[in-house]
């Protein structure tokens, strides 16, 4: 068979792979209306699990497949530049074009170690300009204005078919109609032009989501009515949001990907942005669950940053961390984590530990306090912009992990994550008295949160916490986190002896709660603040309740805007530390 033939039918090869992926990764998503309307919260988690570990064996089948094909090593440039060719003209039409992308890009990248990084073999840019609105009317649904609010709200849920009854359907309409009208005048909801929805609905959570937006000759709002299942089984609105911040909180960074079902994710993302667009693109991939693309979306903005600024490269402000070197470019929002050579002696883990900890966290449901970190391999920087002290740094504590060909320093391993102000440092340099004990509380309630979806953080020092523009406390340093119950939660000794600790006898696995008061923040007037708002904390009986509740099977709802904006159902409603 000729060279030509050959690149031809591997091409068709590697998009009919993904294909198959994207109709697997479909089905679970599709799946979520009937774990939503089951109430099969366990399920729901397993399946995120599932989903995110679709396109790794999708790839290692394809990557199979053709080195039943050829011998890729013994195939010369012009092979892979061919197979492009051919590949791009399979993309014609392609409703998920881009998406198959980055797949052939991840075909390339196993192939050659992430080694080729050659726009002539693989889609480094873009093969062509997506234009928004060529679908548009396959994602959106368009509501008539000219009749009453509430005629509106019942044509929505009339489009909007559920497979389980309404708690009480005339009070969530009332409630809609009443916030919407806190919201906007009478002048303003005359002048609405449209009311459009994006026809998948977002499952994430105990909680699904109508996203869309109202169109005014001045302004547009977001639109988003936030729907949950009662303990019977039945469905309620739980919130009408309007507000931008409320959204992007919704779409943050640190929360689990959504499960929305689309064959039209560029179209799906494009009007996304025009309610988001502080949101990069690669954001909202990556919150629609395609992370992956989200990383070639984001690697793709990188270079084009790289060629806009002229900054360079270097430590990221804070306490240098004892595993992980952190380095950034001060006029882009992302921190770079490389895993050092060696450890202090304080940390008994090994490197393999450390990815296998960022790798949990990422199957977890990130409930919006840990951050979602991106992997990658050989990640290219100009030397140029690296600046002096930076490099040496990183060769002094990274070296396994860097290599420097000439002009070009190649990461063979880091991670990247969102940037965001240390909590330490956020602590050192605010004065108002009412943001410490804002950012304090949310120190607690970020602990107890993740403590709830089953993770104990391990090393709790105010360091290993950020804090976003919107004031909220995120977790970010994984190399200690474990199950809870991998930990065994005990009384510190009644004792007038000091040294009664060094005395007892103390496993590996054993925690002692009470001593968290003395380094989880440094000054006195913090941890008075801390325990003054979150005493159990500090409290063992506290993290064993969380452990049985959690071994139990009982799964929180996690909900990601303030309960002020929660409707009033007229039932009583159990109010734990998991609502926000």
């Amino acid at each position: 068979m000729a060279e030509h033939d050959i690149a031809q039918k591997v091409a068709y090869q590697i998009i009919s792979g993904f294909d198959k992926s994207y109709r697997w990764y479909s089905r679970i998503t599709r799946g979520a209306q009937e774990r939503f309307e089951q109430a099969q919260w366990a399920a729901t988690h397993q399946a995120v699990k599932e989903r995110i570990a679709i396109y790794e064996q999708s790839l290692a089948d394809v990557v199979a497949e053709i080195y039943q094909q050829i011998f890729p090593h013994q195939q010369d440039m012009a092979f892979w530049q061919s197979l492009k060719q051919h590949y791009a003209k399979l993309l014609d039409n392609h409703p998920q074009f881009e998406l198959a992308e980055t797949f052939l890009n991840s075909v390339i990248g196993r192939v050659f170690r992430h080694q080729k990084i050659d726009d002539s073999v693989m889609f480094v840019l873009p093969s062509r300009c997506f234009l928004p609105g060529q679908d548009r009317d396959k994602v959106i649904f368009s509501f008539d204005t000219t009749g009453t609010v509430r005629d509106m709200y019942e044509q929505i849920f009339h489009t909007y078919r559920f497979n389980v009854p309404f708690e009480d359907k005339q009070r969530d309409i009332q409630n809609l109609d009443a916030r919407l009208r806190e919201r906007l005048n009478r002048e303003q909801l005359a002048s609405v032009t449209a009311v459009e929805i994006l026809k998948p609905v977002f499952y994430r959570g105990k909680a699904a989501y109508l996203i869309g937006h109202i169109c005014m000759p001045c302004e547009t709002l977001p639109f988003v009515i936030a729907l949950q299942m009662s303990e019977q089984r039945q469905l309620f609105v739980d919130a009408l949001l309007t507000d931008r911040k409320d959204l992007s909180v919704i779409f943050g960074f640190a929360r689990s990907y959504f499960m929305a079902d689309t064959q039209y994710p560029a179209e799906i993302v494009a009007f996304l942005q025009t309610l988001l667009p502080n949101k990069k693109h690669f954001e909202l991939y990556m919150a629609l669950g395609f992370y992956k693309h989200g990383k070639t979306v984001f690697y793709r903005n990188f270079l084009q940053h790289l060629q806009e600024s002229d900054d360079k490269f270097e430590a990221a402000p804070g306490i240098r961390g004892l595993v992980m070197a952190v380095f950034h470019l001060p006029s882009y929002g992302v921190v770079f984590k490389i895993i050092k050579d060696e450890f202090a002696e304080s940390k008994k883990i090994t490197r393999e530990h450390v990815k296998e900890c960022y790798k949990l966290v990422k199957m977890s449901d990130r409930v919006g306090r840990m951050a979602d970190t991106h992997e990658y391999v050989n990640f290219t920087l100009p030397r140029e912009r690296i600046s002096d002290d930076l490099l040496d740094e990183l060769l002094a504590t990274c070296a396994s992990s860097i290599e420097i060909n000439g002009d070009e320093v190649v990461i063979k391993h880091l991670y990247i994550e969102r940037k965001m102000t240390p909590l330490n440092l956020y602590l050192q340099q605010e004065q108002d008295g009412e943001k410490i004990r804002h950012a304090l509380d949310e120190l607690g309630l970020c602990i107890k949160q993740i403590a709830l979806a089953n993770i104990f953080p391990g090393d709790m020092l105010h360091k290993n916490f950020g804090i976003t523009k919107h004031g909220r406390v995120i977790f970010y340093d994984y190399d200690e986190i474990c199950f809870m119950h991998q930990r065994n939660f005990r009384e510190l000794p009644k004792s007038d002896d000091p040294y009664a600790l060094d005395t007892l006898s103390v496993a590996p696995d054993d925690v002692f709660p009470e001593q968290f008061e003395h380094f989880i923040v440094g000054k006195r007037e913090f941890k008075d603040i801390l325990k003054s708002l979150h005493p159990e904390l500090m409290q063992p009986d506290y993290w064993r309740d969380i452990q049985r509740r959690v071994a139990a099977g009982e799964i929180q709802n996690f909900t990601p805007y303030a309960s002020c904006k929660r409707f009033d159902r007229g039932v009583s409603e159990k109010v734990t530390a998991s609502h926000d």
